[in-house]
């Protein structure tokens, strides 16, 4: 009976720390429950076994837990869980991009400062240097810089 409980604390253990790092990883309480596990059934070997023979068992656990978690980092389950792209994108990403200060348009919403107005056959989204325009009043474009397009 003391070896099957011996071995169930330890393979409990072991099981509790190889799930943490393969299959539930960042939660550190059941790592951290499976190593507590794992020392206990060290502690159940040194007080029902003789000294040398729990020494054994303590170091045969701690050889499996330490080849059981130098596993689950090889076995490639963070490559899995690892985020392989990355999103594409900045300040500047050709919306205005034919636009110049000095364009005329007209103003298809109100601009109180920003609302949408129209040059050539595009539809843009600009803010106002002087206060509210209302829509359909004739626009010039002052300055283009960082996708935003200023009026007057």
């Amino acid at each position: 009976m003391t070896i099957l409980i011996l071995a169930s604390l330890l393979v409990i253990g072991l099981v509790l720390l190889m799930a943490e790092t393969l299959f539930i990883p960042g939660t550190t309480i059941v790592g951290v429950l499976g190593l507590v596990i794992s020392l206990a059934g060290v502690a159940y070997a040194f007080l029902t076994f003789p000294t040398n023979v729990a020494w054994w068992i303590t170091a045969i656990a701690a050889v499996l837990n330490v080849a059981a978690v130098v596993y689950s980092f090889q076995s490639g389950v963070w490559q899995k869980l690892s985020l392989k792209s990355s999103l594409q994108g900045g300040t500047f990403d050709g919306r205005t991009a034919g636009l110049e200060a000095g364009m005329l348009g007209k103003a298809i919403s109100d601009i109180k400062p920003i609302g949408k107005a129209s040059f050539g056959e595009s539809i843009y989204e600009v803010k106002s240097e002087s206060g509210f325009i209302s829509v359909d009043s004739d626009i010039t474009i002052t300055k283009v810089e960082n996708n935003q397009i200023l009026v007057k």
